[in-house]
């Protein structure tokens, strides 16, 4: 079985012990390498076992994809997770997150954490003498927008000056793909109505990132938003915790649906993303999830091996 190359390894072992919060935490040659080693795990080429190490996931908010793909991702480590609900745990009482945070390094060895706000992940970081890992907070969603990447990368190659359009809200999701895309020198274009607008936080800090390598467009019309690009991108118009929006936000989204019409303006080797759950027949319609351009279930696949590439990083494991 294939071992991990030294160009590799090196590039990845700064990453030992550190946190993952944002997609701006890593490099063009780190993203690179996890993706490299991500295919080796994917493909069955590489076997890393992590001795028994235990993640510790704390998840505020509802998941399927992000907990189960990291529980996999563990197990196919030779290592273990352990399931903190919140509402099962001293946190649903009110303890400060300084007390968990520190009490949890003593047992665990890396935490995930999914929450609403994004200055709870940066406490648990502050405190913890372990790696902590951004599964999602309302800010940004780095995990995901590594899986988007790499799918992206396994369908067209270099991915290095393509362009990929996202068509909805300008959400965590928006936020990674931005900061992830200017790292990698992919040209970002996204379409939101007025007022859904990204962060003007994360797109200065794109802006920055991309050293002109690559460019971030915003339109407001999805049309102009996805004309010859790579491939297109859309989420949910209400995220967790909007749930009380949703009319307000279906209503605001018009024209927004990502269907064969858009599709036709693209290239002609478009493909489609999405990182669920989908509302068929609102952000996305039904037919351009199971259309041959779909690279959505791939998409969601490669959370698995792109995350059992970063905790092996994070966890010395090569």
């Amino acid at each position: 079985m294939a071992s991990v190359s030294l160009g590799v390894a090196s590039k990845l072992s700064d990453l030992n012990g550190r946190d993952f919060l944002s997609s701006a935490d890593l490099s063009s040659d780190q993203v690179l390498a996890l993706f490299e080693l991500a295919n080796q795990l994917k493909n069955g080429k590489r076997r890393i076992d992590l001795g028994n190490r235990v993640l510790g996931l704390i998840f505020t908010k509802a998941s399927t994809r992000t907990r189960v793909s990291f529980q996999v991702a563990m197990a196919r480590l030779g290592a273990q997770t352990v399931d903190l609900n919140p509402q099962l745990s001293q946190l649903g009482r009110g303890e400060p997150i300084k007390d968990t945070a520190r009490v949890l390094s003593r047992y665990c060895d890396a935490l995930a954490i999914r929450t609403f706000s994004h200055a709870d992940l940066i406490q648990y970081a502050n405190w913890s003498s372990i790696p902590v890992i951004n599964a999602l907070t309302d800010l940004e969603h780095p995990c995901q927008a590594l899986a988007d990447f790499l799918t992206m990368k396994e369908a067209l190659g270099s991915i290095e000056g393509k362009t990929i359009a996202y068509v909805g809200d300008g959400n965590n999701v928006a936020n990674s793909l931005m900061l992830c895309g200017a790292i990698l020198g992919v040209n970002v274009h996204l379409s939101s109505p007025k007022g859904f607008e990204p962060s003007s936080e994360i797109i200065k800090k794109a802006a920055l990132l991309s050293s002109n390598s690559s460019e971030i467009k915003f339109f407001n019309s999805p049309e102009e938003a996805v004309k010859d690009v790579n491939a297109i991108y859309t989420d949910v118009w209400a995220s967790m915790g909007q749930e009380n929006e949703k009319l307000e936000r279906k209503k605001a989204f018009e024209g927004f649906c990502v269907n064969s019409k858009l599709l036709d303006l693209a290239d002609e080797n478009v493909i489609v993303l999405h990182c669920l759950p989908a509302h068929r027949g609102e952000e996305i319609s039904d037919e351009t999830i199971e259309c041959t351009a779909s690279r959505i279930f791939d998409q969601a696949e490669n959370r698995l091996h792109v995350q059992q590439a970063l905790l092996a990083s994070l966890l010395g494991g090569l």
